[in-house]
């Protein structure tokens, strides 16, 4: 499977951005989906993960109450919206499919990663 990020962009502390992880490819619907991101001069970190249905998600502490993930399997699409954005979001943000825990290594497949800037 093939994974195309995008929706990143600038955006004023307190914004809001919606990311979108399109999937090429057959089998979409068997992949778990995760978000990464990776902040300059840092690891890539887990963000958040949903299941193949979409019925179950989870998101790292940082996030939680602030990002929610969804996926639209019809339009083998899976969203990032965040909300009230802070400086230190800032990061490149990746999709990455075939994993259902919290570890880049558990995935198998990548997409090219979008950046996040949020201006204080």
């Amino acid at each position: 499977v093939q994974l195309q990020a995008s929706g990143g962009g600038l955006v004023q502390a307190g914004g809001s951005l919606r990311l979108s992880c399109v999937a090429s490819g057959r089998a979409f619907t068997t992949y778990g989906i995760g978000w990464f991101r990776r902040a300059p001069g840092k690891e890539r970190e887990f963000v958040a993960r949903i299941s193949t249905t979409g019925g179950t998600t989870y998101y790292a502490d940082s996030v939680k109450g602030q990002f929610t993930i969804s996926r639209v399997n019809a339009k083998n699409t899976v969203y990032l919206q965040m909300n009230s954005l802070k400086p230190e979001d800032t990061a490149v943000y990746y999709c990455a499919a075939g994993g259902y825990g919290t570890a880049p290594r558990e995935y198998d497949y990548w997409g090219q990663g979008t950046q996040v800037t949020v201006s204080s």
